[in-house]
């Protein structure tokens, strides 16, 4: 599959995508928290490109080989801790949201592991992965390019 453009999109209206991505790295989050919700959110939507970049973005930062293989069956492993499997929880249902928005016990389960304002900024992270999911995915950006450090 190539590219259908060979540049972004409106570059313009990319502008407060690259702000909240600001917003979002300067948080209290856990870098290595927002880069597993940024994979595991681009497999639930099927994006190579993000995965490919948050993959190697994840490695570069220490990640291991086995939790990110294992990312998708994160419910089957030890391997992450209570925050984060609240984390992931909580993005599932966010990036899924069913006509009944998100369960009463996703939501305790995030409010447990994070803050009121770390939960806002869990979402966020997770709303800016789906926005750039959604660019990326039908602009048939190309996987592989991408090096660690670049953006």
């Amino acid at each position: 599959m190539s590219p259908r453009q060979s540049s972004a999109p409106v570059p313009e209206a990319l502008k407060p995508l690259f702000a909240l991505n600001r917003y979002v790295r300067a948080s209290t989050l856990e870098p290595a928290l927002i880069e597993l919700v940024q994979m595991r959110v681009s497999q639930l939507n099927g994006c190579a490109y993000c995965l490919d970049m948050h993959s190697k973005d994840a490695r570069a930062a220490g990640e291991t080989e086995q939790r990110l293989y294992l990312l998708q069956a994160w419910r089957e492993t030890p391997l992450y801790s209570a925050r984060e499997q609240a984390a992931m929880a909580w993005c599932e249902a966010v990036t899924r949201l069913d006509p009944h928005g998100v369960p009463d016990a996703v939501y305790q389960q995030a409010r447990q592991q994070f803050s009121e304002k770390e939960l806002g900024d869990l979402n966020m992270a997770v709303i800016l992965i789906n926005a750039w999911n959604r660019i990326a995915i039908p602009f048939q950006s190309e996987p592989g390019h991408y090096q660690p450090g670049s953006r």
